[in-house]
């Protein structure tokens, strides 16, 4: 007879997550392959008609002259580019708290849905390269501003993606706990909500692009210091390749921002890119 304690697949099972996770990296770093490389062949073309043509550096300055002159005035950069991050996380946030609020109250009033989505569309009509001087002539060249113009740039995304998220969840599952005795709140929070977190990271990725080049417009139209004046004050000199390595720098933020999203996204719901991971 066996007396032997019976095995443990926990190792096993281990073993079969990491090999999982290392080809679900691999899978990952395969596909950014190709835009890596087509990134890489436009900065080679770049350069070579640059060095070929004789073009003055006003016109077109080669990458490498943008990239040296950036770090030669990296402190300066460095200080535009806080001013331009302050202004769009200040301006997101007001956004973000704006979108959920109003996406809550309308997931539960029909009549604040036929209210207010109306508007929500009719937001967007706005043109901001109007809106934005008139931000700067009512506030003055403060924060409040700028804050108010990537507020309205990135409220509708995530605002519709909330409401059509919430729309979207499975009303088999919600009419189950309504027949258990669930409460309209307790639907919300375990039928709608869950239902709603993958658009709305969607849109958040979409919202938070959008928050860098509002802000940088609203400090182009107006501002004392960020990456729009900065590029203003440089295209006035012509520092074509100071504006330049001030538009790789506004790149380098957009793309940390969305980066930091799926960072987000994975810590609050693993679930919602679990699903994802396997259909890819």
């Amino acid at each position: 007879m066996n007396t032997s304690p019976p095995r443990s697949d926990t190792g096993a099972d281990s073993r079969i997550a990491v090999v999982r996770d290392i080809s679900g990296r691999s899978a990952r770093a395969g596909r950014a392959i190709p835009s890596v490389v087509t990134v890489a062949v436009l900065v080679v073309l770049w350069q070579a008609y640059v060095v070929l043509s004789g073009i003055r550096p006003q016109l077109l300055p080669s990458p490498t002259r943008v990239v040296a002159q950036g770090w030669a005035h990296r402190a300066e950069l460095a200080t535009h580019a806080t001013a331009t991050l302050q202004v769009t996380l200040a301006g997101f946030a007001v956004s973000l708290s704006l979108a959920w609020l109003l996406a809550v109250l309308v997931d539960f009033s029909p009549w604040l849905r036929r209210a207010f989505v109306p508007l929500f569309v009719a937001s967007q009509t706005l043109p901001i390269i109007a809106i934005a001087p008139l931000m700067i002539i009512w506030f003055g060249f403060g924060l409040l501003p700028k804050v108010l113009v990537v507020a309205l740039v990135t409220f509708f995304p995530m605002a519709i993606g909330l409401i059509e998220g919430f729309a979207a969840a499975d009303r088999e599952a919600g009419a189950l706990l309504r027949s258990m005795g669930a409460s309209a709140v307790q639907v919300f929070r375990y039928v709608r909500l869950p239902s709603a977190i993958p658009r709305f990271f969607t849109a958040l990725r979409i919202g938070i692009t959008y928050a860098v080049v509002g802000a940088v417009f609203a400090e182009y139209v107006g501002a004392t210091e960020g990456l729009g004046i900065y590029m203003s004050l440089q295209k006035n000199s012509f520092r074509t390749d100071l504006v330049l390595a001030a538009v790789l720098v506004t790149a380098f933020i957009s793309i940390a921002l969305y980066l930091l999203t799926f960072a987000i996204e994975r810590l609050v719901a693993p679930w919602s890119r679990a699903g994802e991971q396997e259909r890819a």
